[in-house]
């Protein structure tokens, strides 16, 4: 049975005209961004941050505070970036938003750039998504000819220029520095930090770089107050989330939830239970970088920020993926550790070169291949890996391994020793064979 949720997010989404700019403002849509151009910027960010909403990017840092980082008696222009390069394996909530309701993206954006005085946002968009893209890209065209983006809009005198791009399928991209120098039309390579985007971003202006679920849920936010915002959900993590759900469940897809729900709640309740009645086995709760958890680790877990890393994991991208019992975790996180060795962008050595080999142990031990030390090795590969490059991607790529190898560590060694028996074995037939000759 389905729990009653708010819809913040999922509203009118299927209705099939919503990306078109007169059905959305049939159904109030720009009121809020109205209802901001009647407000300082300083009462904007003000009302986000009663809100308490925290970026659903990955990092749940909270809005309202990270748009007052950004300068308002500065020389230079201010930028705001849509992050929309949505790569991390299982999610794809921004996809759907881009999909079905462009429109409520666009105002988001808008009453952020009124927020911190952005004279030009730009919208980065993962390169594989080119239907969201074009829709996208479609709507951007439509609120021009309107005079809802361009020169004095909407009669006000608030003028501001809209970018959408299109990345070419590099998962550092989402990384936001990255994201910045792949707009500047540059290799994709994460920067060192400091300087941070607020004080020296794109094209080096002050940026503030938001995910694209973010921005879309604040015109509700502006239209019905930080404080209601506020009560939904958790204390600690209000409002509501797009979970994406995929893996070996009943019902995959994506829910809108209110924070704090159970995680065992959500998989029986809303995905429809484990698939074929298996068990579960096992829980990525945010993205293939976050920490797996167990059947038993997931008890009394809620989704919400706070609750996974209580829990040892993180809220990350939002991407639950499902294992039920028949899963082979020497399987499962060989094909994780494919991902990452494959989209490391080369710059740092640890992640550049470690992470292949990290790839190559996992693949010898998923053959029955491994070595009694390849455990242990992974580990030591692992520890100079982690810390020790220029971005988070190492920190990250790390933790689903570590955590794999630790929850369901017999599987791993079971296959080693099944390795050295066959490697036995033929020592024998190699001797036996010897000793016939003779």
């Amino acid at each position: 049975m389905t729990t009653e949720h708010h819809k913040v997010l999922s509203a009118n989404l299927d209705n099939e005209n919503l990306h078109q700019l007169d059905t959305y403002i049939s159904l109030g849509g720009f009121e809020a961004f109205k209802k901001a151009l009647k407000m300082e910027p300083a009462q904007i960010i003000e009302e986000v941050k009663k809100s308490g909403l925290r970026g659903r990017g990955g990092a749940c840092f909270p809005t309202g505070v990270k748009w007052s980082f950004m300068p308002t008696n500065s020389d230079k222009e201010s930028y705001l970036i849509n992050n929309a390069d949505e790569s991390e394996p299982g999610t794809y909530k921004d996809r759907l938003l881009m999909e079905r309701n462009p429109m409520l993206v666009i105002e988001g954006m808008l009453i952020a750039s009124l927020a911190m005085k952005a004279v030009h946002s730009f919208i980065y968009v993962r390169g594989e998504y080119a239907f969201p893209y074009e829709r996208t890209k479609d709507a951007i065209k439509e609120c021009y000819e309107r005079g809802y983006l361009g020169k004095n809009i909407q009669g006000s005198n608030f003028s501001h220029e809209m970018t959408i791009h299109r990345g070419a399928g590099a998962y550092i991209c989402g990384e936001e520095t990255a994201l910045m120098e792949s707009l500047e039309g540059k290799k994709g390579q994460p920067r060192l930090k400091p300087p941070f985007p607020a004080g020296y971003g794109l094209y080096g202006k002050h940026t503030t770089i938001n995910n694209c679920e973010t921005l879309a849920t604040v015109p509700w936010i502006i239209q019905n107050g930080g404080e209601a915002y506020s009560k939904i959900g958790v204390e600690s993590c209000p409002g509501t989330h797009l979970m994406c759900i995929s893996g070996h469940v009943n019902k995959p897809g994506i829910y809108e939830i209110d924070m704090g729900y159970p995680i065992l709640d959500f998989i029986e309740n809303e995905a429809g239970g484990i698939r074929n009645g298996n068990k579960l086995k096992a829980v990525v709760p945010g993205g293939s970088s976050t920490v797996v958890l167990t059947a038993e680790d997931c008890k009394g877990v809620n989704i919400d920020a706070e609750s996974l890393k209580a829990a040892g994991s993180a809220m990350g991208s939002s991407a639950m993926i499902v294992m039920d019992d028949t899963t082979d975790m020497t399987e499962a996180v060989l094909n994780l550790s494919h991902f990452y060795s494959h989209e490391s962008c080369g710059q740092c050595t640890p992640c550049r070169e470690g992470g292949h080999w990290i790839e190559k142990i996992f693949a010898r031990i998923a053959k029955c291949e491994g070595q009694e030390t390849d455990l242990e090795l992974i580990e030591k590969v692992c520890g100079q890996i982690g810390g020790h490059t220029i971005c988070a991607f190492g920190d990250t790529m790390i933790l689903p391994y570590l955590s794999i190898i630790e929850k369901f560590k017999d599987e791993f060694v079971a296959k080693i020793k099944k390795s050295n028996s066959s490697k036995s074995l033929l020592d024998r037939r190699a001797l036996n064979f010897e000793l016939g000759a003779h």
